[in-house]
Order: C-alpha cells, then structure tokens, then sequence
C-alpha cells in the first residue's frame, strides 16, 4: 500500500509535467516572464523588485544562457513543482497518512497558483515552492518526532527559509508562523539554543539582500513602502483580493478548501498526529489576514497570499481521506477538468484568436487584453529586425542605434526578443519606479550620447507620446506600423519609431 501511493504521485508529477512542457513550448512568455529574464542576464545579489534566486534559476535551466527559450526559461518552475508536490506528498503522509498526502498533492496541482503561476510560468514564486514546502516538512519532523534535539533538522530548516527568503522576502514568515506554533505549544522549545542556530543560517542567507539593500540605499523596501501607505479604508479592494484569491486558488479547490477548514475547526475531522491542526492554521491563517488587511488600505495581487494556503491543501487532503474511497474524489475530478479547459482555451485564444479581448479604440487597441502580454513578440522582432538591417543598409539609421524603453513592460518583451534578434542593446530612460532593473542594465551599456540615432517601439495596448517623451531630444522622429496578426485579424498595432540625431542629453537616464 505504502509503495502504491508513491509510485501514484511519481506518475502524477511526470505526466503533469510533460503536459507542462507542452504548454511552455506553445506561448511565448508573459510581461513578468520576460522582466525576470534581465535577472539572469546581469545576475546581482538582490535586484529592485526582489532577491535574485529566480535569475540563479533561469541562468541553471538555460545552461548559462547558452540554451534560451520559453521552455528553458519555464523548465525551473516545472522542476520546482514536481519536488513540491513530492514534499506535499510526504509532509501529508507524515501528519497522516499515505492516501491523505496523495490528495493532498492532488490539490497542489489542481491549485491555479501553485499548479501553474508558480508550476508553469517563470516567477521568484517558482523556486520558493520547493524549499517552502521543504520547511512544511521538516517542521513537521520536528514537531511529530520530537526531533528537537537534532541540530542537523533545526540547520536545514534554517537553510530552507534563508533559501525561500532568497526567492521573495516573505519568505521570513515561515519563522513567524512556526514561532507562533511554538508558543502556543511548546514553549519550552524557545529556549533551545538550536532554535536560534537554525535562525542565524537564515540570517547568512539573507545577508546578500542586506548588503545589497545597502550600498543601493534601500531601494527596495523604499519602494515596496510606498506601495502600502494609505490609510483610508477601501473595501472594494479587499474585495477584489479575496475574488482574486478564489480564482488563483482555482474556485473548486477554494471550495474544497473552505469545506475542509470548517469540518477541522468543527471537529469533525481530525489528524493522527497531535497538534497538527494547530501547526497548519499558524502556518496558514496569519498570513492570510495579514494580505486581506493590507488589501483594505492598498492595492494587493492575490499571488502575494498564494503560500498561506499551502497548508490548508493537507486539510483538504485529510478531508477527502477520510470522505472518499477514490483515487480521484470528484472535487479533484472538476478542479483538473477546469484547469485542463482553463489552459486548452487559454492556449487557443493566445494563438489563434482573430480579435483582441481589450479595447477596439484607435488610440489603444487591444489595451487590457491579456492575450497579447503571450504572443505577437516573436513575429515583430523578426520583422523589426528585416527593417533595421534596411535602415542601416540604406544609411536610414547608424548601425549602433540603441531601443529605448521608458517602462520596464513592454522592455522586457522589447529586451528578451528583439534585442536577441536584432543585436540593438536597450536602454531605459525614465524614472527609477517606471524602469526597474534597466537602471542598472544601464551601467553595462553604451549611453545614448549626442549625435546617435535611436529607436522606439510602442505596442498599441501600451500606448505612449514618443513626440512629447523623446521628441525634443532629437532632430526628427519618423514612424511606421507593423501588424500584429492572428487567424487573419490584426490584433494589435506595433508603431516603430526612428529618432534621429539626438541633439540633447537624458537628464532622467538613470546610470
């Protein structure tokens, strides 16, 4: 019986990821995908939006750069999920039994953040799932074998968190969690001196995001504090962050979530190790009160608060443990079958929908559809690239002309495919909050000095005033359009703009 489940859920994570591969290979990446990639190209102790194990990622599974593609780049967080859901699996197993983490892993895949935001896509949350779920499982050995007095267990612990926090900061509320774990338990453990060993390893790990916070003035958090400083109560956005929730957890896993929550508080379920059901709401509870508090007062995104539920995926795990005798409970059967659909229409509409889901108005066609942050980017980077090597060829432009950007999306599309095609390095030029990571791109460049020639590139779901922006700069600005098709339908305009003879320098260009 034991063997039998394992061997379920090796056959889970291979066929899952095959299917995943597939997926990866057939959409181009999205705005945040191509973002993460300026990671991997100029690789940092931290960067400005986050710490830099996402770009350590994508530097591992493209081989140095020299294997780039949108399954190279997605293969880390396919890899990372399938480890997850072997540590779901075994963290269930543990506070349960065998079948309880099998549906418990079920859940993990059937979940839309963890299954494929986090398990498809490429995002710091990708190879924070593996050493999050890690700790889940060491914590429970911890607690369930009494293994408090096993420094090697309280070490990797340590080195977990200190790995998951690499990955995105909130990475630290693991140690919250299972502090208040403790506390309400095992107070006695808070005085054990391994305790705080395994929390100094964290804080080794943390120290490349201290320095470079450091000597970067503290960037980050100045920038992330300014995200969550309103006061007035808005509940519209709490709200959206709740709906947001639901849909990133996959509504019928939601359900299936709250079902099992209610049935654990009332009792009417109960785990085989003691304490268990204590251990999963510290570790889950907190965290999410403490996005839906912030949500009142800021603006959120639901994938913020996607960790929090990982430990209710074991309380649905026991509650269909102890509910079904079936290898695929009909929860998990409507979950799968909704992702499945979800990710076949999703895939149909990015490649072959003749019309755009946004705005049909001239000014911004195609704005706010989100097809086209997956497609289009290829085909105008070939294209683009024919027109350069002719504007060259023909004295039209200097063959030196950099492509600005003056926000960091569309520059992560503009810099992973059409710099890639067309050998035009990028620059950014605007304000450090509109270009992220190309400040410090910059540094390696060749500035945009007096006399050059330059480029831009305005998709028209994005539009911009190339002539109010960077008009006075330059002696002339000249403009042409290609078309970005789909089955036929033009779906989104792409306006190349050339910019001659730059006549007065950026004072905003941040280097």
């Amino acid at each position: 019986m034991n063997q039998q489940y394992s061997k379920k859920v090796l056959w889970l994570i291979l066929i899952v990821s095959l299917l995943k591969l597939v997926t990866a290979s057939l959409i181009e990446l999205g705005n945040d995908e191509v973002y993460y990639w300026t990671y991997a190209v100029q690789p940092d102790w931290n960067h400005f939006d986050h710490p830099p194990m996402v770009g350590w990622m994508i530097r591992l599974t493209t081989f140095n750069l020299h294997w780039v593609s949108e399954v190279s780049l997605r293969l880390g967080g396919i890899l990372c999920a399938a480890l997850s859901t072997w540590f779901i699996f075994k963290t269930g197993k543990l506070i349960g039994n065998e079948k309880a983490g099998w549906y418990s892993a079920l859940v993990y895949n059937c979940s839309v953040y963890t299954g494929v935001i986090a398990g498809l896509f490429i995002m710091p949350d990708s190879p924070q799932m593996p050493f999050w779920t890690a700790s889940l499982y060491i914590m429970a050995h911890l607690f369930i074998r009494n293994d408090e007095n096993k420094l090697s267990t309280w070490l990797i612990l340590g080195l977990m968190i200190g790995l998951a926090t690499l990955c995105k900061v909130h990475g630290l509320y693991l140690w919250a969690g299972f502090g208040l774990f403790l506390l309400l338990t095992r107070a006695k453990w808070l005085l054990n001196w391994r305790l705080y060993a395994a929390a100094f390893v964290t804080l080794l790990c943390v120290l490349p995001i201290v320095y470079w916070n450091v000597i970067n003035d503290f960037i980050t958090y100045r920038f992330h504090s300014g995200r969550v400083t309103h006061t007035t109560i808005q509940w519209d956005m709490l709200g959206r962050e709740i709906g947001g929730e639901i849909i990133y957890q996959n509504p019928v896993v939601f359900v299936l979530l709250l079902i099992a929550f209610v049935a654990m508080l009332r009792k009417r379920i109960r785990f085989n190790r003691k304490k268990a059901s204590t251990w999963l709401l510290c570790m889950s509870v907190p965290m999410i009160l403490l996005f839906w508090g912030v949500a009142l007062l800021n603006p959120t995104l639901p994938h913020w608060s996607g960790p929090a539920y990982i430990p209710l995926f074991f309380v649905a795990g026991l509650y269909l443990e102890k509910r079904s005798r079936h290898v695929f409970p009909g929860f998990i059967k409507v979950a799968g079958v909704l992702m499945i659909l979800v990710l076949i229409a999703g895939v149909a509409l990015v490649r072959l929908s003749p019309v755009n889901f946004g705005s049909h108005e001239k000014a911004n066609y195609g704005e706010y559809c989100p097809t086209l942050d997956l497609s289009g980017w290829k085909d105008l980077s070939k294209t683009f690239a024919a027109e350069a090597r002719a504007d060259i060829a023909s004295g039209r432009m200097k063959n030196d002309a950099p492509i600005l950007v003056n926000k960091w999306f569309p520059g992560g599309h503009i810099e992973f495919y059409t710099s890639r095609e067309t050998g035009l390095r990028v620059l950014g030029i605007g304000a450090l909050e509109d270009i992220h990571k190309f400040a410090w791109l910059n540094k390696e460049r060749a500035p945009l000095k007096k006399g050059d020639d330059a480029y831009v590139i305005v998709p028209s779901n994005l539009p911009m005033d190339v002539g109010e922006i960077y008009g006075k700069h330059f002696t002339s600005v000249s403009s042409y359009t290609i078309n970005q098709r789909r089955n036929g339908g033009v779906v989104r305009y792409f306006y190349v703009y050339r910019l001659k003879d730059c006549k007065q320098p950026f004072d905003d260009v941040i280097r």
